[in-house]
């Protein structure tokens, strides 16, 4: 049997509009009959299963009760609009004046509440309706389907439309018509999403407020610290998974309880009652050292309560590295292992045994031994095997840079120390190898001052910068090398005493290469691969090889396997050999006839040089072994070499020499520094006489 609605409002419009959703919800369920007050239906109500009553009908219950016939149940109506037209009012810029046009002032009202209820608030209304006294003045009105009222000077009209029944309502009738099937077809949940309903400010509330709690706990699970947060009285509410590996507690052990009984260490009260943030602090936690700041949070002048952020300051010191390795453009990590160092003989084997048992300590390690012997790839290797490896691996050769530019490299500087100083200052070599290795290569070549400076900080491990007062800890291990007797140096007061007993608390002395046997042969296959070379050496000149003194080390006989490369040769023979090594060993039988203009260029050279033929062959002869190592002579050491070898020959004595030689077309004399190197001339004559 259908059931009988009565549908009651005040204007004919308006019962229209919801006596047709009703039948458009309930169809042929119900029966609709429609009453208004302004064409006096109202005042004759027939008896019916329900009364739908709009609240603007009658003016209280009282009336509703006087009106209706007993019997039936009553429904009061709840409207609400589409989101349309609610979306159209939102765009409304903030504080603008609008007229709220109905057909009456107790509708008018009614509107009004219910927009800024539904959170209209960026619209200023203003009421206006029928036979109003003074008709304001505005631009723009807003009106729920009644534009026929919107005063004409009226600019621009945003009519929402008639208000409709909300969903709320909806559900009601179907409950007190026991329809409940109603609210569960599509038409119904379509309207839901089309309207506002009457818990739309709530709703979006209660969703913007479980957005921010989403996105704080993803913000806390992200984070790389801890995370607590507490109340106004203390009592935690965030506990995230960084602070339970840091505190060692789990978070159901301390959520909503009292951070002071939980957690004593932590400053909560302190920042909470003195409504203060409290800087990084260290406490123990575990007997480990973490860094903890606390900030309160303030709304009104009042603390609402406070979070802490909590690290291990291991970890804390770690991050910094990481963050200090992507800053600097130079890769300061060690590149070289054990591994890496080739040779069999005893003198190698001992060389990195003893550094690889030096390589777990902490002492400072001093690595002596000739020019090329691979002291940085020791240092490198060292590194790489000490529980260091994973900080920075600092290299610098003190010989190289200025003593001014030095200590400004080594302990930074800060803003404004210097002309030219950099914007903000530069952190020095010793800070960014905090935790990691510093490398000083040439620690001969440091002047004394720097040398005082350098003991200071190995002693104290405090830097202070240039330019600056703050003192900052460091924790570096130094590695240090020289090709020069530190013993001798300190013995003639060019070096520290002091600073060499602290150098060389783990000292590795590294093998010349003529002392590791044929060591020479397997660093050359590997020299081979390196240059993309592909030839072969014969039995005689292995021989050679294995025979050479090497002055230049590890460096000469990498010139050398570049040299043979360069040849295109898939045999290499004693005579393809580079021209140092191959006079240091000549074999008269070997030697290819010289030419006639050889052997006259020859005369000529031993002419010129009358008494002094040795001095002038031992200086073309130490050039042209130079030569075959990359390498030029000056003045300065062409007179060691001559001491060396008992021959006393003054820097002015070599001066005129070289004159000599270099009108004869012998050698080459570059100014300042350059150093001098041989011709192919003075070779061939070196080659001419000592293969006789």
């Amino acid at each position: 049997m259908k059931k009988k609605i009565a549908v009651i409002t005040w204007d004919a419009q308006s019962v229209k509009v919801y006596a047709d959703q009703v039948k458009d919800f309930f169809g042929d369920e119900v029966d609709i009959v429609s009453y208004n007050v302004q064409d006096g239906s109202a005042s004759h109500i027939a008896k019916a299963d329900l009364f739908v009553v709009s609240t603007c009908a009658y003016d209280g219950y009282k009336d509703v009760n006087e009106y209706l016939p007993l019997g039936g149940d009553v429904v009061i109506v709840q409207v609400t609009i589409h989101r349309s037209s609610l979306y159209r009012l939102l765009e409304v810029p903030r504080n603008t004046n609008a007229l709220m046009v109905n057909i009456n002032p107790r509708m008018t009202t009614e509107t009004m509440a219910y927009l800024n209820k539904i959170g209209v608030n960026n619209i200023n209304f203003i009421p206006c309706y029928p036979g109003i006294a003074e008709i304001p003045q505005c631009d723009l009105a807003v009106t729920p389907g009644e534009a026929r009222y919107v005063p004409k000077q009226v600019k621009e009209i945003i009519d929402i439309g008639p208000r409709v029944l909300s969903p709320d309502t909806i559900v009601e009738i179907a409950l007190k018509l026991r329809l409940e099937s109603v609210l569960e077809n599509t038409r119904y949940r379509e309207y839901v999403n089309l309207v506002v309903d009457n818990d739309y400010n709530f709703r979006r509330l209660f969703n913007r407020s479980m957005q921010f709690r989403s996105m704080f706990e993803i913000l806390q699970s992200i984070l790389d610290v801890g995370v607590i947060g507490t109340d106004d009285e203390g009592v935690i509410f965030a506990f995230n998974q960084k602070a339970e590996y840091v505190t060692g507690k789990n978070a159901d052990e301390v959520l909503n309880q009292k951070a002071s009984v939980v957690l004593p260490y932590l400053p909560f009260a302190e920042s909470i009652e003195n409504l203060q943030s409290i800087p990084s602090r260290l406490v123990k936690i575990n007997d480990v050292d973490v860094n903890v700041s606390v900030t309160p949070v303030e709304r009104s002048g009042a603390c609402i309560g406070a979070f802490a952020m909590i690290q291990k300051f291991s970890d804390a010191e770690y991050k910094q590295h990481q963050m200090r390795v992507q800053l600097m453009s130079k890769g300061h990590a060690s590149k070289y292992t054990f591994e890496d160092i080739v040779g069999e003989s005893p003198a190698v084997v001992r060389a990195c045994t003893i550094a690889r048992q030096m390589a777990n300590s902490n002492g400072a390690v001093l690595i002596t031994g000739e020019s090329g012997t691979g002291k940085e790839l020791f240092a490198h290797a060292v590194h790489a095997s000490s529980p260091r490896s994973e900080y920075p691996f600092v290299a610098i050769n003190c010989a190289a840079i200025p003593d001014n530019l030095l200590e400004s490299e080594l302990f930074g500087y800060e803003e404004g120390a210097f002309t030219g100083a950099k914007k903000g200052g530069k952190m020095g070599y010793f800070e960014f190898a905090h935790k990691g290795t510093l490398f000083l290569d040439e620690i001969e070549g440091m002047s004394p001052l720097l040398q005082l400076k350098l003991l200071r900080v190995i002693q104290e491990k405090e830097v202070m910068r240039v330019g600056g007062k703050k003192i900052v800890h460091v924790d570096v291990r130094i590695v240090a090398a020289t090709n020069e007797n530190l013993v001798e140096l300190v013995q003639k007061g060019e070096f520290r005493k002091d600073l060499y007993y602290r150098l060389a608390v783990l000292p590795i002395e590294l093998p010349p290469l003529r002392e590791r046997g044929r060591d020479v042969l397997l660093l050359l296959e590997k020299m081979i691969l390196q240059v993309g070379g592909d030839f072969t050496l014969t039995q005689a000149t292995q021989d050679i090889l294995l025979r050479h003194g090497w002055d230049g080390n590890i460096r000469e006989l990498n010139n050398c396997v570049e040299y043979l490369a360069c040849l295109g040769k898939k045999l290499i023979e004693p005579e393809d050999l580079p021209p140092g090594i191959r006079f240091a060993h000549h074999n008269p039988s070997l030697s290819p006839p010289f030419t006639e203009a050889q052997k006259k260029s020859c005369e000529d050279f031993l002419e010129q040089a009358g008494k002094y033929k040795d001095e002038h062959l031992f200086i073309l002869n130490k050039l042209a072994a130079a030569q075959s190592s990359g390498q030029r002579l000056g003045r300065k050491s062409l007179a060691e070499l001559a001491k060396s070898e008992g021959l006393f020959l003054s820097e002015q004595e070599i001066r005129t020499i070289l004159s000599k030689l270099e009108v004869q077309g012998l050698v080459k004399v570059n100014r300042g520094r350059g150093g001098t190197g041989i011709t192919a001339l003075g070779i061939d004559i070196v080659h001419c006489i000592l293969n006789g």
